[in-house]
């Protein structure tokens, strides 16, 4: 493999992880490695949000913080080097959101693709643009309660938000 191959093969998975980092980011309500993720001068398009990544930030957190949990999956990841320092990717996702008060929580799933743009910033690579693309959304009522009780709720290891969460993961930017 010749050196510009390998290169290029580095970089779309610097690439890469900075996009898994950010939905980690995102479930672990940590805005700290949120902003790690993305370029000073970004710019977000979620649809209900337009602006900057310096905005969008704290209003996503005030948003993730009026629910329960989130799950970001992301999955087939297309990622085309532009230039020497540019790139752009689409990557599906499907994002879980418990939604409620207790008792009436709701499961809101919504299904689409992040088509982002990336460059290459002083230590590695930095989302430059998001932009979400919805493909598809379902809302269910919750039907986990069994597992929020004893005695399963002392079995089994819970996911968190923040710092509580059991990841052995120190966040740096990847």
């Amino acid at each position: 493999m010749d050196d510009s191959r390998l290169t290029a093969l580095l970089d779309k998975q610097e690439i890469a992880e900075v996009i898994l980092q950010v939905a980690r980011a995102l479930d672990r309500c940590d805005e700290v490695a949120l902003r790690r993720c993305f370029h000073e001068d970004a710019t977000d398009d979620h649809g209900i949000f337009k602006g900057t990544a310096r905005d969008f930030i704290p209003w996503v957190m005030d948003m993730l913080g009026g629910m329960t949990a989130t799950m970001h999956f992301i999955g087939n990841i297309l990622i085309e080097l532009t230039a020497r320092d540019a790139a752009k990717a689409e990557s599906y996702f499907t994002a879980y959101h418990r939604v409620g008060a207790a008792g009436a929580e709701q499961d809101v799933v919504v299904a689409g693709r992040y088509l982002d743009r990336f460059v290459r910033a002083g230590d590695g690579w930095a989302l430059m643009h998001r932009h979400a693309v919805y493909d598809w959304t379902t809302t269910q009522p919750a039907s986990d309660e069994s597992w929020r009780q004893p005695p399963m709720l002392g079995l089994l290891a819970r996911g968190d938000r923040g710092a509580a969460d059991p990841s052995a993961f120190d966040h740096k930017k990847p």
